[in-house]
């Protein structure tokens, strides 16, 4: 996610992220949104186990780290907070790899394929 807008603009679209959550911070000004990334699968086990019993959702785009990380699938069940999964590109035409998701299993739902799109998705699905 740090590389959004310069890795494979072809998929992802050339907006950087942090542009983008100024975007969902103006559009749903009514919803504190808050924005954590780390490269590191132990920073985002150790960030969900933080907020993950005091937030009202979280919105989580774990990249390869889903087809991968059973740690990340594991601390999504230790928690309360429901969690939906977002992709920005559809995993499912993509590599055979990418079919496999260790966090669906416990999400309370699934997004991918909308472009950055996906995330106001998500958080209209916490807000309704």
């Amino acid at each position: 996610m740090n590389l959004l807008g310069k890795r494979e603009p072809e998929i992802y679209g050339n907006q950087t992220f942090e542009d983008y959550f100024k975007t969902l911070q103006l559009k749903f000004s009514d919803v504190k949104l808050e924005y954590f990334q780390s490269n590191i699968e132990g920073e985002l086990i150790d960030k969900l186990q933080e907020v993950g019993f005091n937030y009202d959702g979280i919105i989580l785009n774990a990249a390869a780290y889903t087809h991968t990380s059973v740690g990340i699938g594991d601390a999504i069940k230790a928690i309360d907070t429901p969690v939906i999964e977002v992709h920005i590109s559809n995993t499912f035409s993509r590599e055979e790899f990418r079919h496999q998701s260790y966090i669906s299993p416990n999400a309370k739902g699934v997004i991918l394929g909308f472009g950055l799109q996906s995330y106001e998705l998500a958080i209209e699905s916490f807000i309704r």
